[in-house]
């Protein structure tokens, strides 16, 4: 795969997505944004020489709808914060 790791983590859409998930259950969520499963991860990160990236692993205390970030630059990985509104505007400048 070419793809220069700096350019990473590349999003693939500017919103979250919405989850159903499962308590208790371990979830891989991508960091990449290469993942063909985004938002969750499937190693697509593994693929590329020299990606320092990994997945972010986590679970929920209670099943429920859940919005995983889907622009990759969030600050509460790997729940959405609006970030994607700022990267929005600064796409749109």
């Amino acid at each position: 795969m070419a793809i220069d790791p700096k350019d990473l983590p590349v999003h693939k859409q500017c919103f979250p997505y919405e989850m159903q998930l499962e308590a208790g259950k371990i979830y891989s969520w991508c960091t990449c944004g290469l993942s063909e499963k985004d938002p969750l991860c499937d190693s697509a990160h593994k693929l590329v020489e020299g990606v320092p990236m990994r997945s972010h692993k986590f679970e929920v205390a209670e099943v429920g709808t859940y919005w995983l970030c889907g622009c990759k630059h969030t600050k509460t990985p790997p729940f959405c914060d609006g970030t994607h509104h700022e990267l929005a505007k600064a796409e749109k400048a």
